[in-house]
């Protein structure tokens, strides 16, 4: 930062932002380059081996050995990118006095995506919008757009009884300075009780019964109708042709912030209810779909250049988070090219340990804090602050989108609610619009990936665009995790098929993101091919234990130099991995918990992305957007807080990683025997190791199959075809190692 003359003294400006670089850079790369070395020697060895099979069932084991470990190192490798220069920011938004007016500050338009009102409870996306709402901004800069992608008039309901109650809400945060501007969980605190916050409490209640009320019977009771308007606005739905996935247009101005005030005098933001037109006959392009419709949208009525996007239940937890924003915004050293500011994903509601790993400590911070020092993180759906130019062309070379309305340098004047403005909106958020436009190739969040967020960060990269990694002391946002497994994977393996999708495009991260970005397109790589992480872990779960049942050693014995590679290899990933979790915050049984979760992951919604993308890439099986469920009832959070693995649902997913864990049991059983019995010991010993560190990871399953009785046990029927499935692999390899 420059400095202010006055006179002949230099008066320096206080920073709006500092970076630091982490002290552990120069360690990581010294390792990287001996951990290199030991991959290679691994990688001859297998090399040497594979040479000198005499029968196919050696050169068949030794091929698989191959293939697993050349993919840990491709994996290893390109997680080194995280590791190259990694920084700290940190922000200083009392300075932007003096650098801005907030009569100067740039609008902001944010947008709140939700899809299913029974799996998203339209209570958690109005917290979500009443906490932005009462953000530390000027109000007449600040525009709130609720996309309902499920176009239910119940979410509809909800912000209507939400932009009545907010005129009591947003007062009360500003005149006692509550940070929780969440209300649900500003009500769940120790609040400080007087008068009238119990006032506003009551208040929120009762919008919350009859929010859920009217969730409960499915629809709104005339007696929740109090204007004509209203009613007018719910006619859509009583028209009998409105269906979730065929319905027309749906605007809704709920606040302007010309006309309402809050009751103590002071205007409000702008409040839109957004439900896109849909057609049977029209692509939808899921979440990325309604963004765009959400993007044209607000350009039409506010224009704002700075937008923020949030999933339904992701709400704000620091009032001051934009000034945060404009400390790089308003600074002229951090350049034209900066696209977007990436907040980490933090999460209410975790239990100690987080035994289902959702908090990603690695992807949604340790791995930004990495992309941050070199051109920035990756988008990661929520959380993200956007200058709306940079979804109009690259930095050098901007795309006039194919009205001069979408103009992201267009200024609006007239007012939102006018007709023409209205009239407008309408027309490009049809379901057609986008034919024959740049839409979601070219321009706006991007198409072609289940995973819109790492594709639209991945592009705008490309196309030359930075990033910046915001980790202020207090968590700007927070939102909730899924609490049961099932949903856990079922949100996995639809980030898995997604990321298959980018994978093997013709943008595909290894090569074009490679030449278009450098080392930072092998860390987008690392995350594109994380399905295949599925290869190894099967291998490494299945084989050693099968050729230990039939008495084959195929890994080095204890006394052989090569088994220093093995164990080098394996407590240095594991010792390294395990430093960067503790070093950012995390405990060891959370990071215990978080590699046995990738083992799981490895070994259920991997592998059964991978084979929907292949069955999809053949053209043989078609998948769709599946919302996770913020719903959990009282049992299930109930074993989520102590800390219990809930299989409850029979799901597919839990066959193999059964399997795996069965058979791991009795391999390990059957080498041990054989050690006492006199057996090779120094042939088996690192089978058997392996062996015994998947038990110990596989304890919550055993404990789900044999020890417990509640309804999160291992369902019998999964049990039952996973020791069928164990047994018949048995009985196959049994033969053919004979």
């Amino acid at each position: 930062m420059g400095g202010r003359s006055t006179g002949s003294f230099a008066v320096q400006t206080p920073p709006l932002h500092t970076t630091e670089l982490l002290r552990r850079t120069a360690f990581n790369r010294v390792f990287a380059a001996v951990y290199t070395s030991a991959i290679f020697s691994l990688l001859y060895h297998h090399i040497r081996t594979l040479v000198h099979c005499k029968t196919i069932v050696s050169f068949s084991l030794s091929f698989s050995l191959l293939l697993s470990d050349v993919i840990l190192a491709f994996m290893w490798a390109t997680a080194q990118s995280f590791r190259m220069r990694p920084v700290h920011r940190k922000e200083y938004p009392e300075n932007l006095e003096n650098f801005i007016k907030p009569s100067d500050f740039p609008a902001l338009d944010v947008f709140v995506c939700t899809a299913d009102p029974y799996k998203e409870p339209p209570m958690d996306v109005v917290n979500t919008s009443l906490s932005v709402m009462a953000y530390d901004y000027p109000t007449e800069k600040l525009s709130v757009y609720v996309s309902d992608d499920g176009g239910s008039a119940l979410t509809l309901f909800a912000f209507m009884e939400a932009a009545k109650f907010a005129r009591h809400w947003l007062p009360f945060c500003r005149k006692k300075n509550v940070m929780e501007r969440n209300p649900d969980a500003y009500f769940s605190t120790n609040y400080a009780s007087c008068p009238e916050s119990e006032k506003i409490k009551m208040m929120y209640e009762s919008m919350k019964v009859r929010v859920e009320h009217a969730v409960d019977k499915g629809k709104v009771s005339e007696e929740y109708i109090a204007t004509d308007q209203e009613r007018e606005a719910f006619n859509k739905w009583a028209a009998g042709n409105f269906t979730r996935q065929d319905h027309p247009t749906v605007i809704q101005v709920l606040l302007e912030n010309s006309k309402n005030r809050d009751i103590s005098g002071q205007f409000m933001p702008n409040l839109i209810y957004v439900s896109r037109e849909k057609s049977k006959t029209s692509p939808h392009h899921f979440k990325a779909g309604a963004l765009n419709v959400l993007l044209r949208i607000s350009a039409t009525m506010t224009n704002a250049p700075l937008v923020l996007t949030l999933d339904c239940d992701m709400n704000s937890n620091d009032p001051q988070t934009p000034l945060r924003v404009l400390c790089y915004v308003t600074d002229p050293a951090t350049g034209s090219d900066l696209a977007f500011l990436q907040f980490p994903q933090r999460f209410r509601g975790l239990n100690k340990t987080d035994i289902y790993a959702s908090e990603f400590k690695r992807l949604f911070l340790i791995n930004s804090l990495g992309f941050d020092g070199i051109k920035g993180p990756n988008y990661v759906g929520t959380g993200t602050f956007f200058s709306r130019r940079s979804f109009f062309g690259s930095p050098t070379n901007p795309l006039s989108p194919e009205i001069p309305q979408l103009h992201p340098n267009r200024v609006v004047h007239e007012p939102i609610n006018s007709p023409s403005i209205l009239s407008l909106a309408h027309h490009v958020a049809g379901c057609d619009y986008e034919h024959q436009t740049n839409w979601g190739s070219e321009m706006g969040f991007r198409y072609g990936s289940l995973v819109e967020d790492y594709n639209t960060g991945f592009r705008l990269h490309c196309e030359g665009w930075r990033s910046i990694f915001c980790n202020p002391d207090r968590p700007a946002f927070y939102g909730d995790a899924p609490v049961t497994l099932v949903d856990m994977l079922n949100q996995n393996k639809r980030w898995a098929i997604g990321l298959l999708e980018v994978a093997f495009s013709r943008c595909s991260p290894l090569i074009f993101g490679i030449k278009s970005m450098g080392v930072m397109g092998l860390g987008y790589a690392h995350y594109a091919f994380w399905p295949i992480w599925s290869i190894p872990t099967m291998v490494y779960a299945f084989l050693p234990q099968l050729a230990l049942l039939s008495g084959l050693s195929i890994f080095p014995k204890v006394s052989e130099p090569w088994f220093l590679i093995y164990s080098f290899l394996f407590l240095g990933a594991y010792g390294q991995d395990l430093s960067d979790f503790i070093l950012e915050g995390g405990t060891f049984r959370k990071w215990w918990n978080d590699q046995r979760m990738w083992m799981i992951r490895g070994s259920s919604c991997f592998i059964f992305g991978f084979l929907e993308y292949l069955l999809q890439s053949l053209g043989i099986s078609a998948f769709g957007f599946n919302v996770t469920s913020k719903v959990v009832d009282d049992e299930q959070s109930k074993r989520y807080d102590q800390e219990i693995f809930d299989f409850g649902v029979p799901s597919p997913m839990f066959v193999p990683l059964t399997a795996a864990a069965i058979l791991n049991l009795f391999s390990f059983f059957r080498g041990f025997l054989q050690m006492i019995g006199g057996g090779d010991k120094e042939g088996i010993f690192l089978q058997m190791l392996i062996s015994g560190f998947i038990m110990v990871n596989c304890w919550p399953i055993y404990e789900a199959i044999v020890l417990r009785s509640d309804k999160g046990k291992m369902p019998a029927k999964v049990t039952v075809i996973a020791t069928f499935l164990a047994w018949t692999l048995y009985a196959a390899t049994s033969l053919i190692f004979q």
